[in-house]
């Protein structure tokens, strides 16, 4: 929100300077964000009149103009602006006053006297506009000082606001604000009705429900639409970012930046009565005053007319803008005023969905005032017929009771105040604060019955309203204690891993934390093939931030993507986050919500280029899935995961190259984590990347649980070492093998390794030698070739019935 200094403190008065304003105004909630300050160091620019513009008679670009101050002769002053015209209203500088640090005086130029200097908008501070002279208007008085005139010095002050202070999208909106802060008074505004001088109406009807529950017009007949917008209005409207258009047009934006209520006038000429507020028709075409066509469906509103019909043809899209078949010119005489009360939902959304952003849609997708229809369409004609005349008609308005329903009154307790704030507010000023801010306030036993004005969707309970005296008694006034009584210490499970321990080993890795956006583009996921089952969001940011992610690897590949295309060639990351996935249709109850998605939290990591750093102690060789498997296992042996790796089908894995990760359990089926591999070379491709990329992505919650630990004597005997050499089939996996190994042996088996795998000479086709070593213990009684023997048949046994396997000879 952008408003002029001078417009706010005519709503306001206050002794506060312009620094003490802004702090305020950041103070309570309402961040200024930037001040500029205009027209300071203006002494001796005053209104001026070019008499007379002829040729320079030494330079093609420049007029020797003839000025009139309102003195006793015109000055003589030597111009090169393209615009520089007899008859022109222009500040000039005079001689001793000093412009952009640049002291006026008089000189000759190419040998023609001149004394002073015409000036442009940005010459002045005013405006970036340095195109030619600064134009102003014909009844300007010559002679008056320019800053009287345009009200300067002046500053234009830019706010940001949060959603839930719609209110403050006007001065006036700002001002109780400020007046609570500055203990000072917001003025009266004349908003008495303007009594009907003729009986032109139109008819409205409201046929959208409780998406419109209010709509008030006027007609104002034979209005000079080509009245000049005054300096003062004009100036206004500059200072809050909007440049004058005409004055018809003009005066329902200043009533949108004062009162905070979006208008709209129309050509009455142009209209067909009745007037039909109602959803637009499937296909229904508008063409809006920007000259772009609008295609609309029912999920829009529109304003529309008889013409060719009841309710023909849409003339307005409803709360964002107007058409363009009825707008006003400078030939309009007649004028249709609109204001109406648009309820966010029926606003929402609707303006990005045709690429548009308007300050009426900005307003009304906030909400505004249900109470300011009447208030601004009353306000608008008072001022068309101060500057513009004619002849108003009787206001007409359309509600619907039903759907528009008064503020509540909302119960103030004095100690709740006090204990939630930690200091005691005197009633005198709680009461003041509160009314500063429009409320209405009646004194009960314990406290107060406040009521909110119609303007402040944000207040509904008792703590918006201790929210509110914080802000303007202010936050800096409040103690800061430490709070009391005994604290409970949380202590962390020792059966789960910590994330922060996890951290701190991908870390100890060579690997970077990433953190990346939980909404991706649809085209992505469709490039990696995992676009099924996901979930849209209904009003996206934009088309690249469109679907919640279902995967972290998407967005954490599209960082390393980032990195490799800036060079660099070796990049380690990764990311802890959650993923989402849609909810079971079948879970939802009859009658109930659609259930909630699904959230995981999961665990990715990504790697390319070298698999060390840069050094001189060992040949630099590429990253593969082994390396980065080792770093899977280094983390999974902090919380004691045993890990199965089997071949795995993910559509973006490399068919070679790629598994899934199942965690060994004690008891029952292994439970799968997620996958590791190497990207699919066509995805690398798709995503343009000329890097092989190895990735892993897991389920968090299974790979966190861990076994309490105890302790346990090391054992006093001897262990016993049993070499085995199986040859099995192609297709049988080491961790099935392993598996069974484990089941055999029993509980002296301490240690299973893979030492050897073998294919070729002294092995038949199709089959493959491989080579442990069994590491056997029992802890009350030394082992002997005997007991060896029997858990080496025993595996034997098991392997040979289980998998095929046989000895190799």
């Amino acid at each position: 929100m952008k408003f002029s200094e001078n417009w706010l403190r005519s709503h306001v008065p206050t002794s506060a300077n312009r620094d003490g304003l802004a702090a305020t105004l950041t103070a309570i909630g309402l961040e200024v964000e930037e001040v500029t300050a205009l027209g300071d160091g203006l002494a001796g620019v005053v209104v001026a009149r070019i008499v007379e513009a002829v040729k320079h008679p030494e330079a093609d670009r420049l007029l020797v103009c003839q000025v009139d101050i309102g003195g006793d002769a015109p000055l003589q002053v030597v111009c090169g602006a393209p615009n520089a015209r007899a008859g022109l209203v222009a500040p000039l500088a005079t001689v001793g006053a000093n412009v952009g640090g640049i002291a006026i005086k008089a000189a000759r130029l190419r040998g023609v006297e001149s004394n002073g200097m015409l000036c442009s908008a940005r010459e002045l501070g005013l405006d970036a506009d340095a195109s030619g002279l600064l134009e102003l208007p014909s009844d300007a008085p010559v002679g008056a000082p320019l800053a009287d005139y345009l009200g300067l010095p002046d500053a234009s002050i830019e706010i940001k606001l949060t959603p839930n202070r719609a209110d403050c999208f006007s001065v006036r909106g700002i001002a109780y604000d400020v007046a609570a802060a500055l203990a000072s008074e917001v003025a009266p505004l004349d908003m008495a009705p303007v009594p009907a001088q003729g009986d032109a109406a139109m008819d409205v009807v409201l046929e959208a429900g409780g998406r419109v529950p209010r709509f008030a017009g006027r007609v104002v007949e034979n209005v000079d639409a080509t009245a000049p917008t005054p300096v003062w209005m004009a100036e206004r409207l500059r200072r809050a970012g909007v440049r004058p258009i005409s004055f018809l047009v003009d005066v329902t934006q200043y009533v949108m930046l004062e009162l905070g209520q979006p208008m709209h006038a129309f050509d009455r000429d142009a209209l067909t009565g009745p007037v039909v507020v109602r959803p637009a028709r499937a296909g229904e075409q508008l063409r809006l005053l920007d000259g772009r066509e609008a295609a609309l469906d029912d999920d829009f509103l529109v304003v529309a007319d008889s013409h060719g019909g009841r309710a023909a043809r849409a003339v307005a899209l409803g709360g964002i803008m107007g058409g363009e078949a009825t707008k006003v010119t400078e030939a309009t005489r007649n004028v249709f005023l609109e204001a109406a009360h648009w309820v966010p939902s029926a606003i929402i959304g609707r303006s990005r969905r045709l690429g548009l952003h308007t300050d009426a849609g900005h307003r009304f997708e906030r909400g505004v005032d249900p109470e300011l229809p009447r208030i601004a369409v009353e306000y608008a004609t008072r001022l068309i017929l101060d500057i513009a005349g004619g002849v108003p008609g009787p206001l007409t308005e359309a509600t619907l009771p039903g759907h528009l329903s008064a503020p509540a009154a909302i119960g103030l307790r004095r100690a709740r105040v006090a204990r939630v704030l930690g200091i005691e507010i005197a009633d005198a000023e709680i009461e003041r604060i509160l009314r500063a801010l429009g409320m209405q306030v009646a004194a009960s036993g314990d406290g107060w019955q406040v009521t909110p004005p119609s303007r402040r969707f944000d207040i509904a309970i008792e703590e918006d309203l201790v929210e509110e005296l914080a802000r303007i008694h202010g936050y800096d006034r409040l103690p800061t204690t430490l709070p009391g009584g005994p604290a409970r210490i949380v202590v962390p499970s020792e059966t789960r891993l910590a994330e922060a321990d996890i951290r701190r080993q991908l870390v100890a890795r060579d690997y970077l934390e990433a953190i990346s956006f939980a909404f991706v583009e649809a085209d992505l996921l469709r490039t990696w093939g995992c676009a099924d089952g996901t979930v849209a969001l209904a009003n996206p940011l934009s088309a690249e931030l469109a679907v919640m992610r279902p995967r972290l690897l998407p967005g954490l590949v599209d960082a390393l993507a980032r990195n490799v295309s800036r060079q660099a060639g070796r990049v380690r990351l990764f990311e802890l986050g959650r993923t989402f996935a849609a909810a079971d249709p079948s879970s939802r109850a009859p009658g109930g919500p659609d259930p909630a998605p699904r959230e995981t939290r999961r665990l990715a990591a990504v790697a390319c280029g070298d698999a060390r750093a840069e050094q001189w102690g060992e040949a630099s060789r590429r990253v593969d899935f082994h390396d980065l498997k080792g770093d899977l296992e280094s983390l999974a042996a902090a919380s004691g995961a045993v890990l199965e790796f089997r071949p795995s089908a993910e559509p973006f894995g490399h068919p070679g190259r790629s598994a899934d990760v199942y965690r060994s359990a004690a008891e029952g089926e292994p439970v799968r984590l997620g996958w590791i591999g190497q990207l699919h070379p066509r995805l690398q491709l798709a995503l343009g990347l000329d890097v092989d990329v190895v990735a892993f992505e897991l389920d968090l919650e299974p790979l966190e649980a861990r076994a309490l630990p105890h302790a346990e004597a090391l054992s006093r005997f001897p262990a016993v070492r049993r070499d085995l050499a199986f040859v099995v089939g192609l297709d049988v996996a080491w961790s099935d093998l392993a598996a069974g190994v484990r089941r055999a042996a029993g509980p002296v088996l301490r240690d299973l390794l893979l030492f050897d795998r073998y294919q070729g000479p002294g092995v038949e086709s199709g089959c493959k030698s491989l080579a442990m070593g069994l590491i056997l213990q029992d802890n009350t009684r030394t082992l002997t070739d005997q007991d060896a023997d029997a858990v080496v048949a025993r595996v034997v046994a098991e392997l040979g019935s289980a998998h095929g396997a046989r000895i190799r000879g």
